[in-house]
């Protein structure tokens, strides 16, 4: 059974810096791809970045590139996003997964895909 749990979530002033983490149970974490996406209320869910299985390519939205990096330490089983130059409009649950196939580039993500319960990050201006 595959588990994720986030944790690192807080409020934070505007321009300030925050880490996410996930852990991730119940599989080789290391043949999987790993993403970050959040919701602010009353939206959709968006993609904010992702790390293939190897770890050798990362992807992200157009709204966090070079304020945003996600990482993969298969020691620990855990993915990182760390968050620099916060703004408000980065304040929304943030939610990590991983793609129910290994090998894969962490491109298509859907609901038969693995994903935790969130963590919420505030933005404060």
């Amino acid at each position: 059974q595959v588990q994720l749990v986030e944790s690192g979530g807080g409020l934070v002033q505007a321009g300030g810096s925050l880490r996410l983490s996930c852990a991730a149970s119940g599989r080789t974490f290391s043949s999987y791809a790993m993403g970050w996406f959040r919701q602010a209320p009353g939206k959709e869910r968006d993609f904010v970045a992702a790390i293939n299985w190897s770890g050798s390519n990362t992807y992200y939205a157009d709204s966090v590139k070079g304020r945003f990096t996600i990482s993969r330490d298969n020691a620990k089983n855990t993915v990182y996003l760390q968050m620099n130059s916060l703004k408000p409009e980065d304040t929304a649950v943030y939610y990590c997964a991983t793609n129910r196939n290994p090998y894969t580039e962490g491109h298509s993500w859907s609901t038969n895909d693995y994903w935790g319960q969130g963590t919420q990050v505030t933005v404060s201006s």
